[in-house]
């Protein structure tokens, strides 16, 4: 550290330990290391399964497949990092990475909010207005979106991170965490006034509020439509491409919600770490395992790039491209 101004900047932070017992801290390591390498494992799957076959390549596989490297690069901000610390028992991060930490993990979560949104609206053009999805829902629109989310992430990374490190940081570099996120930042901060941040935070609130009632009123018209099938076998196959979507939404915005309007603690326990672990570890973790047990496309895409795969390698033969 060095002194400037009567304020010290901070060159260094200490994260968060949640046991200084070794066997403990190797258990936890290893679950999640586990728990990394089946988001990893579960994500590039679904990444390899849309890209590889042609029946996947429509508007909803598109923002999957979007979702699913938007997972994929999320957990491994936090996760890798705490695995070292753990294992080398040395929980410090610089400052460069610590504002990395803050930008990276604001641009993916924010990132993927706007990519959850823009799967609802496909469901609800899908659902309710079945004969001009093509048109609406065109190759050029989905990339635009695409877009949009990278774009509307990197500005909120931007705005977090540069409102966060304008703080002075000039007591405790404790963080009651085991990354760099805002929250655990302001509490440490010495500062009085928090303008900027405030500001990046009450637009993200706005934010966050837009995407929750898009997604709500999709689904409001979606499921009003849905119960005006005179179809069972209908409704049954437009509730199953829903109902994935529906339940990762709700995992995002509760665990989302509970860690950040929770207020963090001065000493923080095992529950507080087990807070923050759900909310940026879960639902990247879940995600695959969500779409891979109730998607029947998923499945069958997967079982035919396997037979395929073993077709020719024993037989030499070529891959079948047929939808099944």
């Amino acid at each position: 550290m060095k002194a400037t101004n009567n304020h010290t900047v901070v060159m260094d932070f200490f994260l968060m330990e949640f046991s200084n017992t070794r066997e403990l801290r190797v258990l936890y390591t290893f679950l999640f290391l586990l728990i990394y390498l089946e988001t990893l494992m579960g994500n590039l799957l679904i990444i390899i399964l849309v890209s590889l076959d042609q029946c996947l390549h429509t508007p909803m596989y598109f923002f999957l497949k979007n979702l699913s490297f938007l997972d994929v690069c999320l957990i491994s901000i936090t996760v890798p990092n705490f695995i070292l610390n753990s294992l080398s028992h040395r929980s410090i991060i610089s400052l460069p990475g610590c504002v990395l930490q803050v930008l990276l993990v604001i641009h993916f979560a924010g990132s993927e909010l706007f990519i959850l949104t823009a799967m609802s609206y496909d469901r609800y053009v899908a659902i309710c207005h079945p004969l001009h999805y093509e048109t609406i829902m065109s190759r050029g629109v989905c990339v635009q979106m695409a877009a949009a989310s990278w774009f509307t992430g990197s500005i909120f990374g931007v705005l977090y991170s540069a409102g966060t490190f304008t703080l002075s940081f000039c007591g405790s570099r404790k963080l009651p965490h085991f990354f760099c996120d805002v929250p655990s930042l302001l509490k440490i901060s010495c500062s009085k006034t928090h303008i900027i941040i405030n500001i990046s935070i009450a637009i993200g609130v706005l934010y966050g509020l837009f995407c929750l009632i898009s997604i709500s009123f999709s689904y409001i018209c979606i499921f009003n439509t849905v119960l005006g099938m005179p179809s069972l076998q209908g409704r049954s196959k437009a509730f199953s491409t829903c109902l994935p979507h529906l339940i990762v939404v709700t995992t995002f915005f509760m665990t989302g919600a509970f860690a950040y309007l929770k207020p963090v603690p001065d000493s923080p326990h095992l529950l507080d770490f087990l807070v923050s672990v759900f909310y940026c570890v879960v639902p990247p973790s879940l995600n695959p395992i969500i779409y891979s047990l109730r998607n029947k496309e998923i499945k069958r895409a997967l079982c035919k790039i396997l037979w395929n795969l073993s077709h020719y390698t024993l037989h030499g033969g070529r891959n079948n491209r047929i939808c099944m």
